[in-house]
């Protein structure tokens, strides 16, 4: 199989080869592959709850939401093409206890997330063939394919497969905000940004910001930039391209979804579930309002929001745990020769560009941790405590990434024409503080009570 990867430039950091590449169209593809892992079957629920109780009020927060995450995961990539080095090989300069941050999030997570991206994909599946075979084994089956494409393809087929999928979710989702009519006086109004005459109507409406498109996968998106081969500063105009193509996609989904929600159940005062059962309500309501067809379109929609973000979480964390191995291995090396400093082989753009992480055995290690052991929850129940533990840890990482990456961007790491100014130190000290606000009530939320 022919290598795609934009190969041409890569000659190292700030070097001759770093010479700046025009802004192009034809280079766009991790912002593709970031946005579509980004915004799953969650988002779209939470997105079609909100208009269904606030009808267009939220719209201005829905659109807030994807601004930080542009700056969050421009930071990623400006550290990745600035440095020449990965986030992780980053964050551990930062000390020893974001290893442990990571080892924990990445294996408590990674295990109920299979679970769940697996449950998400196979609904739709379900509901589309409700003959064929029970909810369980159609998520098994997901896992499956998840694992197998992963498993046996790099980067360029991935990309080009995550491309078709995210053209299947884009003209499902205009469809459906078309279909139910828009009110588009109240829609333009909507972007004031006004709060809901309700309780807790600045935590929901934080809520809703801090959850458009991605938690881990904005930090995984370096990743992504590298493995297309943008390895130094003369990709820094393309991947900031990439990088608003990915969020105006995902503003564009979440916008649609929340006309959905405004038109078709506001309007109507009919509530969905929370979680992805709310889509396949959504399907039965659809069907009701349009017809067959158009709620057989939309399950089709649904199964590639939410497959898109399995396999993106398949590959996109199974190499950033594969870098996390890699530098681990280095230190110990280091180590053992008697070095003070980093590893012999310190964690590089260049190896991800490489392709050399993504056939290594830390790669599909994770993979399988991500397919196989999550299998048991889809028959037994998801533990409480084990619960508790994936929101508290999953609630603590965007703030981590967001205050780690203020750490990085504004030191002596990072290249002085490449750390952060005004308006991007003002974006992620923002976002810090709104997922820390976000990490404190889920953690108050918990029943800590009944954990011990």
């Amino acid at each position: 199989m022919a290598d795609t990867r934009d190969t041409t430039g890569s000659a190292g950091i700030g070097g001759t080869g770093s010479r700046t590449r025009r802004s192009s169209w034809r280079h766009i593809g991790p912002g593709i592959v970031v946005a579509a892992t980004g915004v799953g079957a969650g988002d779209l629920v939470a997105t079609l709850i909100a208009g269904s109780n606030f009808g267009y009020t939220l719209l201005w927060a829905a659109v807030l939401g994807c601004l930080v995450k542009i700056s969050l995961a421009e930071a990623a990539g400006r550290w990745h093409l600035s440095t020449g080095r990965t986030l992780f090989d980053g964050w551990a300069d930062l000390g020893r206890w974001t290893s442990w941050f990571f080892v924990a999030y990445v294996v408590v997570w990674g295990f109920v997330y299979g679970a769940a991206a697996m449950s998400s994909s196979g609904l739709p599946l379900q509901a589309l063939f409700p003959d064929v075979m029970d909810l369980e084994w159609w998520a098994i089956l997901t896992g499956l394919v998840g694992l197998v494409f992963v498993w046996f393809n790099r980067y360029a087929v991935f990309e080009k497969v995550m491309t078709v999928l995210v053209g299947v979710m884009f003209v499902v989702t205009v469809y459906l905000a078309i279909r139910v009519t828009p009110n588009l006086g109240e829609a333009f109004a909507g972007l004031l940004p006004v709060l809901p005459d309700e309780k807790d109507s600045v935590l929901n409406t934080l809520g809703l910001i801090g959850g458009v498109g991605g938690t881990i996968t904005l930090a995984a998106y370096g990743y992504w930039v590298n493995a297309k081969g943008w390895t130094n500063t003369g990709w820094m105009k393309v991947m900031r391209l990439d990088n608003r193509v990915a969020y105006v996609t995902t503003g564009i989904f979440v916008v649609a979804m929340l006309f959905v929600g405004a038109e078709l159940l506001h309007s109507a005062e009919v509530a969905i579930a929370s979680g992805d059962k709310g889509l396949v309500q959504l399907g039965d309501i659809l069907e009701e309002e349009y017809g067959t067809a158009t709620a057989k379109f939309f399950l089709i929609g649904f199964f590639a929001t939410s497959f898109t973000s399995l396999i993106g979480v398949w590959h996109g964390v199974s190499l950033m745990f594969a870098d996390f191995v890699e530098r681990f291995r280095g230190d110990r090396a280091a180590a053992s020769a008697g070095s003070g400093g980093r590893g012999a082989n310190p964690a590089s753009g260049e190896e991800v560009a490489s392709g050399t992480h993504e056939r290594s055995w830390p790669f599909r290690g994770y993979l399988l941790w991500l397919t196989f052991p999550p299998m048991v929850l889809l028959f037994q129940g998801q533990p409480f405590r084990l619960i508790i533990l994936y929101g508290v840890l999953g609630a603590a990482f965007l703030p981590f990434l967001a205050l780690t990456l203020v750490w990085l961007l504004n030191s002596s790491r990072t290249p002085p024409e490449w750390r952060n100014g005004l308006l991007s130190n003002a974006m992620l000290t923002l976002a810090g503080l709104l997922f820390v606000v976000l990490c404190v009530k889920q953690v108050w939320d918990q029943p800590w009570s009944e954990f011990f």
